[in-house]
């Protein structure tokens, strides 16, 4: 076994570099992680762009997976070989107020993966074992490195929605996140609508599972939406402006808006509209590892799985570029071999 192993880190805002580094051994609670597949996410640009304080040099990457080959002190439940996935959510402490009372997404000791610790852009991490999540043996690795953020964060929203099968969910956005709300939104048994811009979007959003597709540049989405009898929810892939304000009105009276995607610009929301009607706005980051786990056993059972694009691990600077041009379709995956 090699004593160093090959990472992309980002030595200071906007600038990559493959490096070799020594490897090390897992702490206590702790394990040695493997990689083989590891997802580039929007979330990235935290890590690349400096959007959060960031201790460079930094490896990004939070759709990792790979097989465990070192176990640190203290660690249970968890086998040296045993294929794993590690998520945005470093690991839970266990003991704050959020994780006593069962919050282990608002733990508030938590590092963020690729933030505050080292990511997946390399052939070797470590990983907190209470952030671990476990990968099916029917799930290739490349296959379940989206499914641990875009993935888990569609999935918890709507498993912890009010909507009920049968209920109509529309889905705002077709892309990273929304292709995968649509597949599991219309697995869990709602009547699903896709609200895109531009009528190109129709056919795939029904491939993915739409029953309706609303085309956002014909005419006013909440309408649309109040027509098929209003939406229970309506999970927004991306938000600001004055998108919200329009999408909450196609709301059903005590429905509520899901916020996954974040814009520059502010929310706007009119009271009355929340006023009447007893409408609601959320937001959700992602899910906890439990959660995590049950994506991607869920997505196994019902075929869910992401449109990929994917690079080799020295290409994880091209693989960026593409995904913040918005010109990846829909998930592209470094691969460490």
């Amino acid at each position: 076994m090699s004593a160093t192993y090959r990472a992309i880190e980002v030595t200071r805002p906007g600038e990559f570099s493959e490096v070799r580094r020594p490897l090390q051994d897992p702490g206590p609670g702790q394990v040695r992680i493997r990689v083989e597949a590891c997802g580039v996410c929007h979330s990235d640009a935290s890590t690349v762009e400096g959007l959060f304080p960031i201790q460079y040099p930094r490896v990004p990457g939070h759709e990792a997976v790979g097989r465990i080959d070192a176990v640190g002190a203290g660690v249970e439940g968890w086998q040296i070989g045993q294929r794993v996935g590690v998520g945005f959510l470093g690991g839970s402490c266990g003991h704050c107020r959020p994780c006593r009372s069962g919050d282990l997404v608002n733990c508030r000791n938590q590092a963020f993966t690729g933030i505050h610790h080292d990511g997946g852009y390399a052939e070797v991490m470590i990983a907190k074992d209470s952030g671990l999540v476990s990968v099916p043996d029917d799930l290739s690795s490349v296959a379940a490195a989206p499914l641990l953020c875009a993935g888990l964060t569609t999935f918890s929203a709507l498993r912890n929605s009010p909507a009920k099968a049968g209920d109509l969910v529309a889905v705002l956005g077709i892309g990273g996140l929304g292709h995968l709300g649509l597949q599991y939104a219309r697995h869990m048994g709602f009547e699903v609508a896709a609200i895109g811009r531009g009528a190109d979007k129709a056919d795939l959003a029904k491939k993915l599972g739409a029953h309706h597709y609303i085309d956002s540049n014909a005419g006013s989405t909440a309408d649309a939406l109040q027509a098929l009898g209003g939406a229970t929810v309506v999970m927004m892939t991306s938000s600001g402006g004055k998108t919200v304000s329009e999408t909450i009105k196609g709301l059903r009276p005590g429905g509520v808006a899901i916020v996954l995607g974040v814009a520059p610009e502010p929310i706007e929301v009119a009271g009355t509209d929340l006023l009447f009607g007893s409408r609601k706005i959320e937001g959700a980051l992602t899910g906890n590892p439990a959660t995590g786990d049950a994506t991607l056993r869920f997505s196994v059972l019902s075929g869910v799985s992401a449109m990929i694009e994917t690079m080799p691990l020295e290409r994880a600077p091209e693989a960026y570029a593409k995904m913040m041009a918005g010109k990846a379709r829909f998930r592209l995956v470094l691969t460490m071999t």
